[in-house]
């Protein structure tokens, strides 16, 4: 994998290099935003676990477990869960 992302970084950095952006390949982290959406982290738009409102876990969560968990993961003040996007994804897969 790490050679592959590699060559995708490299891709990208030329095309962006050469002014042509648009022909960048991008690659959205899905499997890691679905885990921080059942989390709790709603800035992906999943509706599973705690990030569903309507659930159980969601209902518990409130009252059971950490009551400012989901107001703690959703604040853009702290770093709990940041925004992972493509190149987070290609930094970590590469180091």
């Amino acid at each position: 994998m790490g050679f592959h992302t590699l060559g995708l970084y490299a891709h990208n950095d030329v095309m962006l290099a050469f002014g042509t952006p648009e022909k960048q390949i991008l690659i959205e982290p899905i499997f890691a935003q679905c885990i921080q959406s059942a989390h709790g982290k709603t800035s992906y738009g999943f509706d599973i676990l705690l990030s569903s409102t309507n659930g159980p876990a969601f209902n518990a969560g409130r009252s059971i477990w950490l009551s400012g968990w989901l107001n703690a993961i959703n604040e853009n003040s702290n770093s709990l869960f940041l925004t992972i996007g493509m190149v987070k994804l290609q930094r970590q897969n590469i180091e």
